[in-house]
């Protein structure tokens, strides 16, 4: 069997681009199990996972808690919201007392980017980002391109937009590092105050304006405008964005081409895409949360076998 070339999973940028493909390939046979009568497969019966968030989520953490499941791992959820973490107790301490009851995995998701990496050094753990801040989101990078590749055959040579909040967005730098690595040509599109003054050195193309960014482009990734991490008014109202930067039937029919619209979630429906364009057939949507816990499930599998030759 082939390995990673890692222990943990804390950013695309650890990756290299024969790990993307096995994790992709070993999806593929994940996903054929998902889509049966009995969707469990034995792999992990003896791995302990926690899932822990130190920010709220329902799509990552419900995804990783299925493919933990499907593994037939036994699962751990911690919710700070609830836990001594409101106490003031450590980052360190709250995972050491979670290891000390012989858990194997963590999957962390925490506002601090790098807590990841912090973590994966200090404890004797395998440590899966499920999102650091700002940073990465490594699971949702691999699974929008493995959508991409379901999609239209293969990443490489296809051209991606990525359209929004590019500056709050650990989806946007996980999206860059991984479609780079397959071999696709990216380009980032918003407003100028949502741009990262470091985003010409990813080697990406940038535009300002939606519609010549949706005639170059083969897939558009449009992301949500994410008014919980910004502190200070970067556009004058949601309703100024949605005009200039919202994605409509109107604009995806008068194309003169056909392209894939795809979506992290959650969407802010109205305001980067209106209902008809989530729900048309140029949407890969639900495909995205479909192939998330396929992706999950073949990232835990790969990791854990590396936990289980120890």
């Amino acid at each position: 069997m082939d390995n990673l070339s890692v222990d943990h999973l804390i950013g695309i940028k650890d990756l290299t681009k024969n790990d993307i493909e096995l994790i992709f390939k070993t999806a593929d046979s994940f996903k054929q199990v998902i889509n049966r009568p009995i969707k469990k497969v034995p792999s992990l019966r003896d791995i302990t996972i926690a899932n822990i968030f130190f920010e709220n989520s329902t799509r990552t953490r419900l995804s990783f808690e299925l493919a933990e499941k499907r593994l037939s791992s036994d699962v751990v959820n911690f919710s700070a919201a609830s836990s001594s973490v409101k106490k003031g107790e450590t980052l360190i301490d709250t995972v050491n007392n979670i290891l000390s009851m012989k858990v194997d995995m963590v999957v962390m998701r925490h506002s601090s980017p790098g807590a990841a990496k912090f973590l994966s050094e200090r404890v004797n753990a395998c440590v899966v980002n499920a999102g650091d801040g700002t940073h990465e989101h490594p699971t949702q990078a691999l699974l929008d391109a493995y959508s991409i590749r379901e999609k239209l055959g293969e990443v490489s040579g296809k051209k991606v937009v990525i359209v929004g909040d590019i500056l709050h967005s650990r989806v946007a730098l996980s999206n860059i590092y991984c479609l780079q690595k397959l071999g696709a040509e990216v380009m980032v599109c918003g407003p100028t105050t949502l741009m990262p003054k470091y985003i010409a050195e990813l080697g990406v193309k940038v535009e300002h304006n939606l519609q010549r960014a949706l005639e170059w482009c083969d897939v558009a990734n449009m992301l949500r405008i994410q008014l919980e991490r910004q502190d200070i008014k970067y556009f004058p109202s949601l309703r100024e964005y949605s005009m200039q930067y919202g994605l409509t039937k109107e604009i995806l029919d008068n194309l003169s081409k056909e392209i894939v619209v795809m979506h992290p979630g959650p969407i802010n429906r109205g305001v980067e895409i209106t209902s008809d364009v989530a729900d048309s057939k140029q949407s890969i949507i639900l495909q995205q949360v479909e192939n998330g816990v396929a992706v999950r499930m073949a990232v835990i599998y790969l990791l854990a076998s590396k936990i289980k030759r120890q």
